[in-house]
């Protein structure tokens, strides 16, 4: 079976979410809805083509995960799919 991808169109932003740490500092383990929100953090997959973007492919960004999202699951990873407006912050390690 051919790998799926998706390119965004017009201001779209395609986002894989990080995993978030579902474990304590002190070692105990937390199910997954325990943390309350899951993954406003990911790094950029694609970009749509309408115009010049703030982001790019690979840039770690802080994104609003509730609103206009679209939860989209490829090759078993979660991404969402998000307008470039709902990416509030890149993030500079």
């Amino acid at each position: 079976m051919p790998k799926q991808q998706i390119r965004p169109i017009g201001e779209n932003v395609l986002i894989k979410i990080e995993a978030k740490e579902n474990k304590t500092r002190s070692g105990l383990y937390l199910p997954e809805n325990a943390s309350g929100e899951r993954g406003q953090r990911g790094t950029v997959a694609a970009v749509g083509t309408d115009k010049e973007m703030p982001v790019k492919k690979g840039d770690s960004v802080i994104f609003k995960r509730y609103g206009s999202a679209e939860e989209v699951k490829l090759a078993d990873e979660e991404h969402v799919l998000v307008s470039y407006k709902d990416i509030l912050a890149t993030v500079q390690e």
